[in-house]
């Protein structure tokens, strides 16, 4: 007997949502709601209703990933259904898809996608689903480098304010944010030099800085002791041994990748980082390499790229590549430092894919201690020439075989 199926296409959004439902090849219905815990619950009723008027169809959904999460998806799969969640990256439009998007026909295509999955095969574009942990370290990671980026934007402000004013930086004070340029900046807010307004603005600017510094300087302590937790700390102690990769660099790239495994090989590391250049062939014409994709978290790019310059600064090897990249193009030195950012992210990936293995060979061990022992024979029968019985005993085979 056949299977029948329910495709539930979904474009979700931050309040208001669209749902395309249709039974096998039948023609899609909409269903609106709203993306909160009632309206997803209705969403799901709504999907099983159906599917038992269709005596009983499998219900398959699918919708793009966002901001909004992988709630709907948990809630799917506990109440039983298969979700996807699909890379919005890797679904094919056409020009004139493009100009006339709207949410029906963003679901219509999600629809698509699934049945030509489902009934003819085709691939399907998914993106993989981190579990409940891996997006909770994600959350603490990525709000400590936000504040790095505030903190940033406000010595930015306080830069540009002073320029606008006319305000240079004295002689002597060294480079950098430095302690004399600190001092130099508070004697400015009790100066004449700079007006009223000015010099509220300014004092309200180092005030921000300051708050910013020390709550980086809290935030710093947790993500140590994440670091330190049981499930990161064999594989950060062995990513920090690259040279150029801290401690925040490797909890980036630990809770990014998530579970390396997931790539067969460190090129589509290199490729989930948007490290890889674009290409565009057609007919006879030649494959030509545009820029990077720039796909993927682009957080994870930028610690890359930090952690590469100390890496070409320290490594032999990084350094020597560096240079033959920048000596075939002195003008582009940007393309060697992106070559060796894709570099080190593969290293990277070797080494967080090799401490995932050995746990995992350790972790059976522990579970069965005999499991070898129970795989192999204790001997091996076979017979001479003569019809004459002849046993190999184990060792023999465990030499053979290396163990």
């Amino acid at each position: 007997m056949q299977v029948r199926h329910i495709f539930v296409g979904i474009d979700l959004g931050d309040k208001n949502s669209v749902a395309r439902m249709a039974v096998d090849r039948e023609k899609t219905e909409r269903l609106g709601f709203v993306n909160n815990r009632q309206g997803r619950a209705r969403l799901l009723r709504e999907a099983k209703a159906k599917a038992a008027q269709a005596g009983g169809a499998k219900i398959v959904m699918a919708y793009e990933a966002s901001s909004c999460g992988f709630v709907l998806s948990d809630e799917a799969e506990a109440a039983g259904i298969e979700c996807w969640v699909l890379a919005p990256t890797k679904m094919e439009k056409s020009v004139e898809q493009r100009k006339h998007k709207n949410d029906d026909r963003d679901a219509d295509d999600v629809v698509e996608k699934l049945r030509g999955h489902i009934l003819a095969g085709n691939r399907l574009p998914t993106v993989w689903v981190p579990d409940p942990q891996t997006r909770d370290d994600r959350e603490l990671i990525r709000t400590r480098l936000e504040l790095t980026d505030k903190q940033t934007q406000i010595k930015s402000q306080i830069q540009m304010l002073l320029k606008r004013h006319g305000m240079e930086k004295p002689s002597g004070l060294g480079a950098g944010w430095t302690i004399g340029y600190r001092r130099w900046l508070e004697a400015l807010q009790e100066s004449d030099s700079l007006g009223c307004g000015s010099r509220q603005a300014l004092s309200s600017l180092m005030r921000q800085l300051h708050f910013m510094e020390a709550e980086i300087e809290r935030m710093q302590k947790p993500v140590e002791r994440l670091a330190g937790e049981p499930r990161h700390k064999p594989i950060i102690d062995e990513l920090i041994q690259e040279t150029g990769v801290g401690l925040l660099t490797a909890m980036v790239y630990r809770t990014e990748i998530g579970y390396a495994g997931r790539f067969r090989r460190g090129r589509q590391a290199g490729k989930f980082a948007g490290l890889t250049p674009t290409s565009h062939e057609s007919g006879q014409q030649n494959d030509r390499k545009g820029h990077i994709s720039r796909q993927g978290p682009p957080r994870l790019r930028k610690v890359l790229c930090q952690a590469s310059w100390v890496h070409v600064r320290h490594d032999a090897g990084a350094r020597q590549i560096y240079q033959q990249l920048v000596l075939r193009n002195p003008k582009k030195k940007k393309i060697a430092l992106v070559a060796i950012m894709r570099r080190l992210a593969v290293r990277l990936w070797h080494r967080m894919r090799k401490i995932e293995l050995q746990l995992a060979e350790a972790s059976q061990q522990t579970e069965n201690p005999n499991r070898l022992k129970d795989e192999l024979p204790i001997e091996t029968v076979s017979t001479d020439t003569n019809g004459d019985a002849i046993v190999h005993p184990l060792l023999e085979l465990d030499s053979r075989r290396g163990v």
